[in-house]
């Protein structure tokens, strides 16, 4: 540039572009003054929409369907070849399918996914009155694999509370499921813990009603400080808005399954699963004591037991890459009893 010439920052703006200017500031404002009413009308937004970029970071497509009297919001993937195995993951207690993404995106590829929020929790649907104890949940997830796997016998994996579902599922139709993945699963009668004393007293250690039993939430169900995830205001408001009114649903929930006549169902169904299985813990699980994987060794010999180190209870998101190498020593070597 000339030296003569003056430089652009020097020129004057013209009125036009001063009118573009405030118009472009007007439309943001607009638009901030629009979120801020979506907000507060439903502050959970944020978090949905953080639970959709997962999802798309993912690489998972977004599905519904009606099966057993409840509609099912789940993700899935079948990027794999026609003839590879069927994933299905079920989450756990107070959990939804975002928890399997990080598992997802290592799996994706290989195998065909299918991840459910289970009728009650998440997007599905749930019924006032109806029954959300592991069999009523059982009988719904070999709905759900017969519907979108017909024929075609599936690799479960359950994680918590979803693994106590796994484990009926698996032992009551094994036509349905060729192998079964058992992590952090309840159902047994594990060493006392802090979380298992609560349980018993009738209390829900999980409970979220302010940001202090947010960030105790989320130091019980994760050990390593940099798997935590951060919920930053006002996605947290939405989040704990959220529990807050589902407080009602998530203890009777936990009175069924937790203290309730069907808390070791499926301990004492596993006896009767042949399939391959894995029996997958965290050291330093808060939730579901680790003496829980000996338990269910007990009742399943031909299981592979994989006992990880530096993570809590939330072992598919803590250490993905280890459940990833578990799972898939499972479906390509996996034994029968």
């Amino acid at each position: 540039m000339p030296a003569s010439a003056p430089a652009p920052a020097a020129r004057g703006e013209s009125p036009a572009v001063k009118r573009g200017g405030k118009r472009a500031l007007l439309a943001l404002a607009l638009a901030l003054f629009a979120l801020g009413g979506w907000l507060a009308h439903d502050p959970y937004l944020l978090v949905r929409a953080q639970f959709e970029r997962q999802r798309l970071a993912a690489g998972l497509a977004a599905d519904t369907i009606e099966v057993a009297d409840h509609r099912w919001v789940y993700a899935s993937s079948d990027v794999a070849p026609a003839d590879a195995p069927v994933v299905v993951m079920l989450h756990g207690f107070t959990g939804s399918k975002e928890n399997w993404y990080p598992l997802a995106q290592r799996l994706r590829g290989r195998y065909r996914l299918l991840i459910p929020d289970l009728p009650g929790w998440g997007q599905s649907e749930r019924k006032p009155g109806a029954d959300y104890g592991f069999r009523a949940q059982a009988a719904r997830v070999d709905a759900f694999i017969r519907a979108l796997s017909p024929g075609r016998p599936v690799v479960l994996l359950g994680h918590s509370m979803g693994g106590g579902i796994a484990a009926l599922v698996a032992a009551r139709d094994p036509e349905a499921v060729a192998r079964v993945g058992l992590l952090d699963a309840a159902g047994v009668r594990f060493d006392d813990n802090r979380f298992g004393i609560d349980v018993l007293a009738g209390r829900n250690p999980f409970a979220v009603d302010d940001r202090a039993s947010l960030t105790r939430y989320i130091d019980t169900v994760f050990h390593r400080p940099e798997a935590k995830p951060w919920i930053p205001w006002p996605a947290s408001s939405g989040l704990i808005a959220r529990r807050r009114a589902d407080a009602g649903f998530e203890q009777a929930v936990l009175d069924r399954i937790g203290r309730g006549p069907e808390r070791f169902l499926p301990g004492d169904a596993a006896a009767a699963i042949a399939q391959p299985a894995l029996l997958l813990w965290c050291r330093q699980d808060a939730v579901i004591d680790p003496s829980a994987l000996e338990l269910y060794a007990a009742r399943l010999p031909q299981a592979t037991q994989v006992l990880l180190d530096d993570c809590g209870h939330m072992s598919l998101m803590e250490r993905p890459d280890a459940v990833a190498d578990a799972v898939v020593a499972l479906i390509e070597r996996g034994q029968p009893r």
